[in-house]
């Protein structure tokens, strides 16, 4: 059965300040979070095999009470099963267009729109590589946090931390364990990415992806929401954020 693509849910305004930002942006990456209720009719639904999934963990750095994300800034590490991890300085949101032009230019920057059913933002990520062996001893508390990130990285940290604010102070959130999973849902060419996140108190939280290009935002949109929909996934169901979700969940264990 094939069913019409869902009407636009962005506003007009919204989409007048989608359309500003594009031409400054990287790449546009749809997102869609499931319910937990529905996450096991979803991953049979979409011929998802659990096993082809690739296990991560998810490190987040910041204050007790949040400050740092509080004003736009995300520190993350990552472990990455049988490959090396990364570590992240992320600011969100941002003005593409604002941004100093040495910034723009650095090989190890790039800016991406994150859209799902309720809005978008628009982000600025720096990324650096980093030997497993070092995210363990930074969890252990045997690495300062600043071993993780590169010079351009701390840089771009104290740009624009909130003053007084410095890097080993930063407490430890997490881990959050993560599987990932590329795949190609039947009856579609289109690749899609699943990350279904853990979270301590056994709550979950599953994300459906894709990734394209700025100019081809809108039909992979109307794309990927037909795809989903011919396969049973809601569309407007409430929206829960990954990074978020573990933020608060991890403060509220330190307090």
């Amino acid at each position: 059965m094939t069913i019409a693509a869902p009407p636009p849910v962005l506003s007009a305004e919204q989409l007048v300040e989608l359309f500003a930002l594009l031409p400054d942006v990287d790449s546009v990456e749809l997102k869609l979070t499931v319910p937990d209720t529905h996450t096991r009719s979803t991953v049979q639904a979409l011929g998802m095999d659990p096993l082809d999934a690739q296990i991560r963990q998810i490190i987040f750095f910041d204050t007790p009470d949040l400050r740092l994300s509080g004003n736009g800034v995300v520190l993350r590490a990552r472990r990455v099963q049988r490959k090396p991890g990364d570590a992240i300085v992320k600011l969100r949101p941002v003005d593409p267009a604002a941004l100093p032009e040495g910034l723009r230019k650095s090989p190890s920057f790039g800016v991406e729109v994150d859209a799902s059913p309720e809005g978008f933002v628009c982000s600025g990520t720096m990324k650096t590589e980093v030997d497993d062996s070092k995210i363990r001893s930074a969890l252990a508390g045997d690495l300062p946090v600043r071993k993780l990130f590169s010079k351009e990285q701390r840089e771009l940290f104290a740009s624009h931390a909130p003053e007084g604010i410095t890097m080993d102070e930063l407490s430890i959130l997490g881990p959050v364990t993560v599987l990932k999973l590329k795949f190609v849902p039947p009856g579609t060419e289109r690749r899609f990415v699943a990350e279904l996140w853990f979270y301590p108190d056994g709550s979950r939280v599953l994300e459906l992806s894709t990734k394209c290009q700025p100019a081809d935002a809108f039909t992979t949109s109307a794309e990927a929401r037909v795809v989903l929909g011919e396969h049973g996934v809601d569309l407007t169901a409430p929206q829960q954020t990954k990074t978020k979700t573990a933020l608060e969940f991890f403060a509220a264990e330190l307090a």
